[in-house]
């Protein structure tokens, strides 16, 4: 594994981070979900250091990726599906845009559609993140992923475009991007989000958009990475 005196300030903050949200939530006998993501990573490399030292033991774990799949598979995490089990007791994920009320917007890897399937699976949805990724509101820094099927992009990009929001079709090395599920990605540029549920429902209400990158309401805990200074631990406020 590597030390963290290998690592620039930030990934060893993102480190920490992930490392304390593991040790503090995750415990033998759990059904675990695993995020995807630069964060989410150190997360599944931990508890694979945690399972090979003996520390953690019955520990199954559900990924949100292919990419996350591998990764957990080579730290030697035993995997399962929620096929097998439904009800997972904590994911551990990242986001890229985290609000005050731990509202999130996630998909920057891709990963948004089975990340929310995980996520509310689960009984505890841990966020980890380093302390950029927190906004006063959400929408400010990073654009909203929309997935959509292939043969929908255009009619949904035009739909977006019409709510007055500039669309860009997400590109890998020149080529489409496609997800897990072999869909396609629109990065919306929406600007500062004022009714979040307002636009999730809006966007949801389409037929030919799978998921949207809007996780509201579903973080309990928020774990925040700051460079030279210990890890912060937030917890979401009680509803009123």
């Amino acid at each position: 594994m590597t030390g963290m005196a290998d690592l620039d300030a930030v990934t060893s903050a993102k480190k920490a981070a992930a490392d304390y949200a593991v040790d503090t939530f995750v415990a033998s006998g759990m059904r675990v979900g695993l995020g995807t993501g630069s964060t989410a990573v150190w997360a599944v490399r931990r508890v694979g250091e945690r399972f090979a030292s003996g520390a953690l033991a019955d520990v199954l774990a559900v990924p949100t990726s292919e990419a996350t799949a591998a990764e957990a598979a080579r730290c030697g995490v035993p995997l399962t599906s929620l096929d097998d089990h439904p009800v997972l007791d904590v994911t551990i994920d990242g986001a890229d845009e985290v609000d005050p009320e731990l509202d999130c917007i996630k998909g920057g890897g891709g990963a948004h559609l089975r990340e929310k399937l995980v996520a509310q699976a689960s009984r505890r949805l841990v966020i980890v993140v380093d302390d950029s990724k927190r906004v006063p509101v959400l929408g400010t820094a990073f654009p909203l992923p929309v997935e959509v099927v292939r043969m929908a992009r255009v009619p949904e990009t035009l739909y977006v475009r019409s709510l007055g929001f500039d669309v860009t079709w997400r590109r890998r090395d020149g080529a489409p991007f496609v997800t897990d599920e072999g869909n396609w990605i629109l990065d919306v540029a929406t600007g500062p989000i004022l009714d979040k549920d307002g636009l999730l429902d809006r966007l949801l209400r389409r037929a030919g958009v799978v998921e949207v990158g809007l996780f509201l309401g579903m973080a309990s805990d928020l774990v925040v990475a700051h460079p030279g200074r210990d890890v912060e631990h937030l917890t979401r406020a009680p509803s009123t």
